[in-house]
């Protein structure tokens, strides 16, 4: 299954949880430190709030959650044929998960990802129990 991804970053993570929880009608599916994301079936959206004060409201990157590494390769040779620059990052950590993706840009500097998450994580990225833009925003 594959479903897009919206990375917000929200002011305040609580009352960011307590307002998509009543919009979507569901608990997120992870919360840890400075973030949270929400696995929603219908729509199809995985919804990622990053905890960045003063920055709320903006978006942070855009994705599209894939179901596992094999797609994340066929999507970077596909890609590359299209002559688009991708950078990829395998067996990263990002957003407490460990990942495979590959990040490309589109010409509104807009940061898009394609992922799949290999397994949960106690750490956003390499180390941190707090989120880092550098680890999301590719």
């Amino acid at each position: 299954m594959s479903r897009i991804q919206l990375a917000l970053n929200v002011d305040n993570l609580d009352e960011a949880i307590t307002f998509y929880s009543k919009l979507f009608g569901s608990p997120p599916a992870k919360v840890k430190p400075g973030y949270a994301n929400f696995a929603i079936d219908q729509p199809a959206l995985k919804l990622v709030l990053i905890e960045n004060p003063d920055r709320g409201g903006s978006l942070n990157h855009l994705g599209v959650e894939v179901a596992d590494s094999d797609t994340v390769h066929r999507e970077i040779a596909r890609l590359g044929d299209q002559g688009l620059f991708t950078e990829e990052e395998l067996g990263t950590t990002c957003c407490f998960a460990a990942q495979d993706k590959v990040w490309v840009t589109g010409p509104g500097r807009e940061r898009w990802e394609i992922y799949t998450v290999l397994s949960d994580s106690d750490t956003f990225g390499a180390g941190t129990d707090q989120p880092d833009e550098a680890c999301c925003a590719g």
